[in-house]
This record gives structure tokens, C-alpha cells and sequence, in this order.
């Protein structure tokens, strides 16, 4: 991925999700529900469990609709059951999308996501058709400025798979992710606070798009975060920053 507008490119995406607040809460709880009805309510064993926590406590979310939406996934308290999909396709120039998806309706949801799709650019795809194009890991994003040598002996001494400076001087941490949670706090040990720490799907390759085609990528992508069922949008488009 070129490291000229990695920071550039991830923090627009931050933005974007952060304006859309109003549904985090919806997303966490999914999270939440299917991590502790795959895993089990014990924070300790589930690693899944205790990220999507976190993710409530940083939205703000109280503590006891935490622990009543752990109570529904582990059948102390009746609860709806969704299931994860995911799908993948094509939007402008080429650029690869994977939308991951919870839903109580798969048949309301496939129609949404494939809807949103045609109109608006997009031919939806078969499952593994982009998948390939994307690496499931953990990953850190540390801001211009941050000191590359020390950062790099603490990540590596952690446990992290890689350390890739980018053109523009951020630093990005990857990790298995399985080992996300465990390097993060390392990290956080030897002082390095990362602007963005997620378990994601990077792309290893990226298309950049420019002038119109960049204005459509991100109406495309807008639309299908904006679907009520989608937990997470990741695709692989560089997009020029809009003036």
C-alpha cells in the first residue's frame, strides 16, 4: 500500500465513521451479542468478547447495556439471533469492497447490499471473489513524528509481524490477530498511544482514484455504511482528498 497517503486515507475514513455516531451503538451491540453467544460471557476467555467491550466503553456505552446484551447472546434474557455475512464486490475503477454484515434477515440484507451496489456503481460479487486482495490482521497507526527505532524494537519485541513507515512519516504496527490485544497494551506500556487500533482487513494492494471517480467511490462506500445491517466497510481505493 503506498505509504504517501496511508495517514491521509485512514484518518478520512476515521472521520467519516465518527460522523456517524447515531449508529455505533447499534454496531457494538451486534458485536457484542455474536462475540458472547460464539465465546461465552467470560471476558477473560474471549478475546472477541472484550474487544467489542472496549469498543462500548469508548462510544460511552453504560455498563448495564453492556452486560444486558451479554445476558441476551448467552440465553439469560430473551434476545433476537443474527448471523454474520459477508460480501464482496467491485466499485469504481475496479477497487475491491468487502462489506461484513450482521442481520436477523438475510434475505432483507443480500437485496440492501446488492441494491446498493448497482445503483451507485458497484457489481456486487461472489464470495472470494476480492477476499484475496486483503490480509485479516491487527493493526496500529501511530502518528507523523513518532520516534521509528523505539517504536519498532517495542512492537517487534511484542510480538508484531511488522513495522511500516509510510512516506508521510506514520508508522504503521501490524499483527497477527490473535496477538493484537497483547501487542497493543505493550505498546500502550512503553508509552505509544496509536490513532487508530483495530483488527481489520488491509488491503495489500491499492487503486487510487481521482476527480469524479474518487466522488463516487465515496458515495458508493457512504451507502453501504450507511445500510442498516453493515458492521464494516474496508475496500482498497486510494481517494484523492476532495476539495
Amino acid at each position: 500500500m503506498a505509504g504517501h497517503s496511508k495517514w491521509a486515507n485512514i484518518q478520512h475514513r476515521k472521520g467519516r465513521q465518527d460522523e456517524k455516531r447515531g449508529k455505533v451503538w447499534t454496531r457494538v451491540i451486534r458485536e457484542i451479542m455474536v462475540a458472547a453467544r460464539q465465546g461465552g460471557g467470560d471476558v477473560t476467555a474471549n478475546p472477541r468478547l472484550r474487544l467489542a467491550i472496549d469498543k462500548a466503553k469508548a462510544a460511552n456505552m453504560p455498563a448495564d447495556t453492556i452486560k444486558r446484551n451479554v445476558d441476551k447472546a448467552t440465553g439469560n434474557l430473551e434476545g433476537v439471533s443474527y448471523e454474520e455475512i459477508r460480501y464482496e464486490g467491485y466499485g469504481i475503477g475496479g477497487a475491491a469492497i468487502i462489506v461484513d454484515c450482521m442481520t436477523d434477515n438475510r434475505v432483507r440484507t443480500v437485496a440492501e447490499v446488492r441494491h446498493a451496489f448497482s445503483k451507485y456503481g458497484g457489481n456486487l460479487g461472489t464470495e472470494g471473489s476480492v477476499a484475496f486482495q486483503f490480509k485479516h490482521c491487527g493493526q496500529l497507526l501511530f502518528a507523523p513524528g513518532t520516534n521509528e527505532d523505539t517504536l519498532m524494537e517495542a512492537a517487534l519485541e511484542a510480538g508484531a509481524e511488522d513495522v511500516i513507515t509510510g512516506e508521510d512519516g506514520s508508522i504503521e504496527v501490524l499483527t497477527a490477530p490473535g496477538d493484537f490485544e497483547s501487542v497493543k497494551e505493550a505498546l500502550s506500556a512503553a508509552g505509544f498511544n496509536a490513532e487508530v487500533a483495530e483488527v481489520t482487513m488491509r488491503a495489500e494492494n491499492t487503486i487510487a482514484l481521482a476527480g469524479e471517480d474518487a466522488q463516487r467511490m465515496q458515495k458508493l462506500l457512504d451507502v453501504l455504511e450507511d445500510l442498516d445491517d453493515t458492521q464494516a466497510v474496508f475496500h482498497n481505493a486510494e481517494l484523492e482528498e476532495q476539495a
